[in-house]
């Protein structure tokens, strides 16, 4: 029985170092990753609110590792990621909280829903083409994008999954960003906010931490890569992902 129970132990490992890294590459360069590493933490046997929590624990060092891939390139948004980090991580505390109270059954609903409205209000989003405008990220800009990650960071403590397309919407439409600095500063802001989420789930014992730890090491080397990968091929590369993900997405919320 022993050796059964270590040979499953190191199966899952693999399993989930390998969703973890392809996730690190999809949540960095576009977003989404969580419907991978969400339903495999579930089957692996979570109930869905300790996969939700555990899933933080890689979210988290998935986005620390990929705010060093950045600015290893020379990409970062100071303060400006600071200031709405911040912000976010106050809605972050309550998204989390709701998330630990609700059913099983319920929020899986939820995610099924509110997956199928980020895919439609992607789906439907006008396509988004370079510019040479200033990033605006000052003044009344800066105001309302901290405002407005307030009510993002209540959905990110909540689920998180998909939060990397409302970012990469936002950010480029409202403060004029380029992909890739908006890519960059959306890693620090969840980096900042999934610390509060995580420290909610933890205190509330909804984390189970051989398995985020083990999903993280995926995580980590895939946003590493994907980091410095999306800065040297460009917006042309993080447009293609959004793409591809957004599909992906729309496959498996219409099939599964």
């Amino acid at each position: 029985m022993s050796a059964l129970l270590i040979a499953d132990l190191d199966w899952n490992a693999l399993l989930l170092i390998a969703v973890g890294f392809v996730a690190g590459i999809v949540n960095t360069i576009a977003g989404g990753g969580t419907l991978l590493t969400l339903p495999t933490l579930i089957f692996l046997g979570l109930p869905p609110a300790l996969a939700n929590g555990t899933n933080r624990v890689a979210i988290f060092f998935q986005t620390i590792s990929a705010t060093a891939g950045f600015k290893s390139k020379g990409v970062a948004d100071f303060p400006f990621s600071l200031y709405c980090g911040i912000s976010a991580l106050f809605g972050a505390l309550i998204g989390a909280q709701i998330a630990i109270e609700i059913s099983g059954d319920l929020f899986k609903k939820i995610l099924s829903v509110v997956m199928i409205f980020v895919v439609l209000m992607i789906a439907f989003t006008p396509k988004l083409k370079p510019n040479n405008i200033s990033a605006k990220t000052t003044g009344w800009h800066l105001w309302i994008s901290i405002l407005s990650f307030f009510f993002i960071g209540i959905y990110g403590g909540f689920l998180n999954a998909g939060i990397g397309l409302v970012i990469l919407v936002f950010l480029p439409y409202f403060n004029k960003m380029s992909l890739v600095r908006s890519n960059a500063s959306k890693v620090a802001i969840v980096s900042i906010y999934t610390l509060g989420a995580l420290i909610v789930f933890a205190l509330n014992d909804s984390i189970n931490w051989v398995y985020g730890l083990v999903l993280s090491i995926g995580n980590i080397s895939g946003a590493w890569l994907a980091s410095r990968w999306s800065v040297a091929k460009g917006d042309v590369l993080v447009r293609r992902a959004m793409m591809i993900v957004v599909t992906a997405l729309a496959i498996r919320l219409w099939f599964f």
